[in-house]
């Protein structure tokens, strides 16, 4: 039986010790999960030409005992990894923390648009994983509720609503640091244990 492992991809401009990640790292360590998280290149200028192998690199084989968990682009750089995956490859589960499925607004935020140039393979995607949450924030600035929909109409994800949450980041979005996000513990526990 392999060790269960999680992987957090963090946002535009994170990186492993920012926000939430060392805290839910900790967490999932005391129930004996391997966790990792990634710094992924060039953060500031997230690219998925340089995101998509990082995140592969990390992965390495794929099985029902890895988890994923992404924060903001960190979830779509997830659905595209999830993408390249073989019908035989599949992972145990997918927490998305303020995800979206498409590059939210061009003008605004052109970084980000080289992770939405080809449509989502929504199909592909939910295949490749037999559970999806998604946990959203009702005033985000940045990530409207109506992705969330999204990723339950498209992924089957159950939406977790948080309050006056912001988008759960920090200094790089210029909002007070959101250093615990029990949640996403939460959803790891509940989908293992039917594992």
């Amino acid at each position: 039986m392999n060790r269960k492992r999680v992987i957090i991809v963090h946002c535009w401009s994170g990186y492993p010790e920012y926000c939430w990640y060392p805290s839910a790292k900790t967490e999932l360590e005391k129930l004996g999960f391997e966790v990792s998280v990634p710094a992924m290149p060039d953060t500031d200028n997230p690219d998925l030409k340089k995101w998509l192998p990082k995140l592969k690199e990390v992965v390495g084989a794929p099985d029902q005992n890895t988890y994923l968990i992404g924060h903001s682009i960190g979830c779509a750089a997830i659905m595209r990894y999830l993408e390249t995956l073989s019908d035989n490859e599949k992972v145990g589960g997918v927490v998305f923390v303020a995800g979206f499925t498409d590059g939210l607004d061009a003008e605004k935020y052109p970084e980000i648009q080289n992770f939405f140039t080809t449509p989502i393979l929504y199909e592909k995607i939910k295949s490749r994983s037999p559970k999806f949450v998604a946990i959203a924030s009702d005033d985000d600035p940045y990530v409207p509720l109506k992705y969330s929909e999204i990723l339950k109409d498209k992924f089957g994800a159950e939406v977790i609503v948080k309050h006056n949450m912001k988008h759960f980041s920090g200094a790089a979005d210029g909002e007070e640091s959101c250093t615990q996000l029990p949640d996403v513990v939460s959803a790891i526990k509940k989908m293992t244990k039917k594992s």
